[in-house]
């Protein structure tokens, strides 16, 4: 089931953290990342210019700090298959372990990471940092589910809104645009299945929301 298709060069300093001292050396990265996260933060709606910068900086160094941490685990994982070509199982018992150590820092850093969030901005201003990093992915979804079906109990939304988080939480720290959206399939699937033992019929569900997304079409034209 298909709900929708989703749709000047700084070197940043972060007071208090180490983030910049391992970043990438590459100019052009910084200026994707600063460029990105500046639409993120414009996005959550901060129009203090102090604070605007301040937490630009840290969604900036928490961009490079992942960035790191992944290079890190391209560059062991290649070693790796270079290094035992015609061992495949112990190559992957060895990717298993750079992929274990891996989970642990990504962990660390995303709990250092929305402290620090937490420390600048509201419960409400957060959440909108977090759908910005992941393309509002969350509330498109969330919305999506309610449309394609109106008969949903509080129990059932509360139970899709909270794999929803879930999954946007994992998605944050995710390396690239194609893993974050993996992770909220990956929950869709679970949802789909809840709902399907709660008695939806989901083919049926999704054929009907898709005529009643046509008929609304037609209403507007």
């Amino acid at each position: 089931m298909k709900h929708f298709k989703y749709i000047a060069i700084l070197l940043l300093s972060v007071a208090g953290s180490a983030a910049f001292a391992q970043a990438p050396a590459d100019n052009n990265y910084i200026k994707v990342i600063t460029e990105r996260s500046n639409k993120i933060v414009t996005g959550a709606g901060i129009a203090d210019s102090v604070k605007f910068k301040k937490v630009r900086d840290i969604v900036v160094a928490q961009y490079s700090d992942l960035n790191t941490i992944y290079d890190a685990r391209k560059a062991k994982v290649n070693d790796i298959k270079t290094q035992m070509p015609d061992d495949k199982p112990g190559a992957n018992a060895k990717i298993a372990l750079v992929d274990s150590n891996v989970a642990k820092q990504v962990k660390v850093l995303h709990t250092s990471y929305i402290n620090k969030l937490n420390k600048e901005l509201s419960a409400d201003e957060v959440d909108k940092i977090k759908d910005g990093m992941t393309y509002r992915i969350y509330p498109i979804t969330y919305t999506a589910y309610q449309d394609e079906i109106p008969a949903l109990t509080g129990e059932q939304k509360d139970k899709i809104k909270g794999w929803l988080l879930e999954a946007r939480e994992n998605a944050i720290d995710a390396e690239s645009a194609e893993k974050k959206h993996a992770w909220f399939g990956k929950f869709k699937g679970r949802i789909n299945n809840y709902l399907s033992a709660q008695g939806y019929d989901m083919k049926k569900e999704g054929e009907e929301w898709q005529k009643r997304i046509k008929e609304r079409q037609a209403a507007k034209q």
